[in-house]
C-alpha cells in the first residue's frame, strides 16, 4: 500500500505534523484501507464471538492490524487461541509466550477469553470501534512501503508505543521496538537476529539504558537517533532519506526530525548527530 507521488515527509507536514491526522489522511487515500475500515465499522457491532470475528475477513484484518498482528492473519489456530483463552491464566498462550503484543491483544478481548470465545454482548462498543480504527490507521500508515524504506514508520511506532515502564524483555518481544534498539545500539538487525536469545540479552544489557525512555523527550531523541543511524548504515536496498530530508535546511521544521517534535521544541540537529560518535 503506497501513496503515489506523495512522500511520507510531505504528507506529514501537510497534516500539521500530527501523526494521527497524517494516518487518517493516508487511510482515506488507500482504497483497501478505506474499504476494510468501512466494512469493520458496519459489521463489528454484530460480532459477539471469536468465531464470528475469524469468519469476517475485513473485520479480522482491521482488528489484527490495529494490534500490530497483521502478519498472523493467516494463522487461524493461533489467533483463535489468543481470543478464546483467558489471558490471566498462566497456561494461556498469550501469558506463557512472553509476547507483549499477543498479551495486549488477548487482554483487549478478555471477555471472550474468559468465556470460551463468546459473550452475551459484542465487545465492539462504539468507543472500542473508534479506538481500533484509529490504531489501524496508525499501523497502516507506519507500515506503508515509503515509511518503512525511510525508517520513518519504525520511528513513529517507537515514539507512539514506547513507555518508561517497558522492560528489556518486553522491548525484545516487539520486533519493531527491538529493531530500533538494535540499530541505535550499533548492531545490524539481520546479524543480531541469528544470535542466541541469551546472547542478545547480554549484548543489549550493556548498550540499552532504560532511563533513556523515562520521558517523552528522551523517547523522541532515541527515535531521532535511530533515523540518523540509518543514514550511516542504511538497512534497505532502496535509497534512504538524505541528510537534508532528515534534518531539513535552514528551517529545522522542514526535516523528518520535525515529525517527532511533540512539545514544540526540537533537538538540535547538529548536537544530535555529533552525539552519535
Amino acid at each position: 500500500m503506497s501513496i503515489s507521488n506523495v512522500s511520507p515527509v510531505s504528507l506529514y507536514l501537510t497534516a500539521e505534523k500530527d501523526e494521527g491526522t497524517a494516518a487518517a489522511t493516508y487511510a482515506k487515500t488507500d482504497a483497501t484501507v478505506t474499504h476494510e475500515i468501512s466494512s469493520f465499522e458496519k459489521e463489528a457491532p454484530s460480532i459477539t464471538s471469536a468465531d464470528g470475528l475469524l469468519k469476517n475477513y475485513s473485520a479480522l484484518q482491521v482488528v489484527l492490524g490495529a494490534y500490530g498482528l497483521g502478519s498472523i492473519s493467516g494463522e487461524t489456530a493461533l489467533v483463535k487461541d489468543l481470543l478464546t483463552q483467558d489471558p490471566t491464566s498462566s497456561k494461556s498462550l498469550a501469558k506463557s509466550s512472553g509476547n507483549a503484543t499477543w498479551l495486549a491483544f488477548a487482554d483487549a478481548f478478555s471477555t471472550w477469553g474468559s468465556n470460551g470465545g463468546t459473550a452475551s454482548a459484542t465487545p465492539f462498543t462504539s468507543d472500542t470501534i473508534s479506538s481500533i480504527v484509529s490504531k489501524f490507521e496508525y499501523t497502516q500508515y507506519e507500515d506503508d512501503d515509503q515509511n518503512q524504506d525511510s525508517g520513518v514508520g519504525n520511528a513513529l511506532y517507537f515514539t507512539r508505543t514506547m513507555t518508561s515502564s517497558k522492560t528489556l524483555s518486553q522491548i525484545m518481544s516487539d520486533p519493531t521496538l527491538l529493531k530500533v534498539v538494535e540499530t541505535v545500539s550499533g548492531y545490524d538487525p539481520d546479524q543480531f537476529g541469528v544470535l542466541d536469545y541469551n546472547e542478545q540479552v547480554a549484548l543489549l544489557k550493556n548498550k540499552v539504558n532504560l532511563t533513556d525512555f523515562s520521558t517523552p523527550d528522551g523517547i523522541q531523541r532515541y527515535a531521532e537517533q535511530y533515523l540518523a543511524m540509518l543514514q550511516i548504515n542504511p538497512q534497505t536496498p532502496d535509497k534512504p532519506t538524505t541528510m537534508l530530508d532528515l534534518f531539513g535546511g535552514d528551517n529545522s521544521d522542514e526535516g523528518i526530525i520535525a515529525l517527532f517534535n511533540t512539545n514544540g521544541s526540537s533537538s538540535s540537529s547538529g548536537s544530535m548527530y555529533s552525539g552519535l560518535f
